[in-house]
């Protein structure tokens, strides 16, 4: 079976909504929430922390990944972002990229539009797999 058919959805998208209620947006006053699940079935999840220094804001994504480095790394294969309505929100591009260098291939995300596979919303991306396969092919 696939992710899309194993993954309780509702659930991720719950875990998402949890996460996004820790949200710290006094500037935007957007909050935003994401949760994932990893390859060994492990919970990771974050929220926006804003700055105000804008620049050094860390999103939900950026969040995510931290939850998921700290907790002893691994590959994302299921992944839901939800706004401050607790509505499905799709990850802007340099999100995308962030979840793209610790997706597993076949990662799925919940998007406005269905759900789509990482290759489906950051195509032709570089990642830590194009360096993989040079590697390879150099030996």
């Amino acid at each position: 079976m696939s992710v899309v058919e194993t993954t309780d959805w509702e659930a991720l998208r719950e875990a998402a909504r949890t996460a996004m209620t820790k949200a710290y947006v006094p500037y935007s006053r957007f909050p935003v929430g994401a949760a994932a699940i990893t390859t060994d079935g492990r919970l990771v999840s974050g929220c926006n922390i804003e700055n105000a220094s804008y620049g050094i804001t860390l999103c939900a994504e950026c969040s995510l990944v931290t939850d998921l480095v700290m907790g002893g790394g691994g590959r994302l294969v299921a992944f839901a972002c939800v706004d401050g309505n607790g509505d499905v929100l799709m990850p802007c591009g340099r999100c995308r990229q962030l979840l793209y260098e610790h997706s597993d291939a076949s990662m799925v995300l919940d998007t406005v539009s269905g759900f789509k596979t990482i290759d489906e919303v950051i195509p032709d991306a570089f990642g830590p797999r194009q360096l993989e396969e040079f590697r390879a092919s150099q030996a």
